[in-house]
């Protein structure tokens, strides 16, 4: 029998070590400086206003967690970014994710220490624990935290909604209603990957500004129109395809069901609804990010809940739909489609 091995568990354990160090870094722009130039450990201290302390520690921890590469050693070492960082953790660049990272350093960082609180309660430990206002209410509230976490979305959803624009056979429909579209992204990318397509975004009125800035910018006012409503409130726009993009994670069990009857009464036969999602694995075994995930809706709405395909196809036949597929995505993501 081998020997048994504790370090998988003091890895996960202190995880948060290296979680912080990265998040900190992101927060202070360090990756963003680098794209500019290379620098040495004192350097890096002064561009950031870092105390002398926090170098050469800082920098090299990042080396050791694989988010920075260093040339040399000691005082004269001079580091500069991973190929990765460079892309995804630079804020000037077109393909950064840290909006996400930057949401998880101002808010679900801190809301996380209070897990087993939620454990045991179900109760949500975020804003809404204190303010007693609903998430949502809270985030919509001020321009500001709107887009910062529209901005969270958009990195987090990027490599999703490409793969799901490339991988999706869009060639027998003619429209889409992307539900919860907030800055337009996913109906940009379907627009752009697929040019037959005519795409709405559908969301609150409050994001409509953002999301009108956002598809001109992206050259693509002809073909994807913003659209204010309420999604439970209101009907669904009317399209061949309705997508929701990490939004049915969002709420319980009956409201869930809501959103997909009404995504049901918005298509025509044949038309299909597509939810994106890091989905649970049926065996609730391998996906851990998706696992993870849910426990972040406890952290943030109380009961609502991710799933797994297999629970997205059962609610869908309730309401009519009869056949299903489910599309990998990227990373721990998939795209679950039901068919009228």
């Amino acid at each position: 029998m081998p020997e048994l091995d504790p370090s998988h568990i003091m890895q996960v354990g202190m995880g948060f070590f290296a979680s912080k160090a990265l998040l900190s870094a992101v927060e202070l722009g360090l990756f963003s400086e680098l794209a500019k130039r290379t620098m040495t450990a004192s350097e890096i201290a002064k561009a950031l206003g870092l105390h002398q302390r926090a170098v050469p520690d800082f920098p090299d921890a990042l080396v050791a967690l694989g988010f920075l590469r260093r040339e040399g050693d000691g005082a004269d070492g001079v580091y500069s970014n991973t190929p990765e960082s460079a892309v995804f953790l630079d804020r000037n660049s077109p393909d950064y994710v840290g909006g996400i990272l930057e949401m998880a350093n101002a808010r679900l960082y801190r809301f996380w220490a209070d897990l087993t609180e939620a454990l045991k309660t179900g109760a949500p430990q975020n804003e809404t624990k204190h303010s007693g206002a609903p998430l949502f209410a809270k985030l919509y509230e001020a321009p500001e935290r709107l887009e910062q976490f529209m901005n969270a979305m958009s990195g987090v959803s990027a490599g999703n909604f490409k793969a799901f624009a490339q991988k999706f056979d869009f060639s027998k429909y003619k429209t889409l209603c992307d539900v919860g579209g907030a800055t337009g992204q996913l109906s940009c990318m379907v627009a752009a990957a697929n040019p037959h397509m005519r795409c709405s975004s559908f969301d609150l009125p409050q994001v409509l500004p953002i999301a009108t800035r956002k598809i001109e910018e992206a050259g693509l006012a002809d073909r994807v129109t913003p659209v204010g409503g309420d999604f439970f409130a209101d009907p669904l726009p009317k399209a061949d395809v309705i997508t929701m993009g990490m939004i049915l994670h969002d709420w319980n069990l009956e409201k869930k069901k809501v959103l997909i009857r009404k995504a049901y009464d918005a298509l025509p036969q044949g038309g299909a609804f597509v939810v994106i999602e890091a989905l649970i694995d049926d065996a609730r075994r391998e996906n851990a990010f998706g696992l993870l995930m849910s426990l972040n809706m406890l952290i943030e709405f109380g009961d609502a809940f991710d799933y797994s395909g297999s629970d997205f196809a059962s609610w869908c036949r309730e309401v009519g739909f009869r056949e299903f597929e489910i599309i990998p995505l990227t990373g721990p993501s998939s795209a679950a489609v039901a068919y009228k």
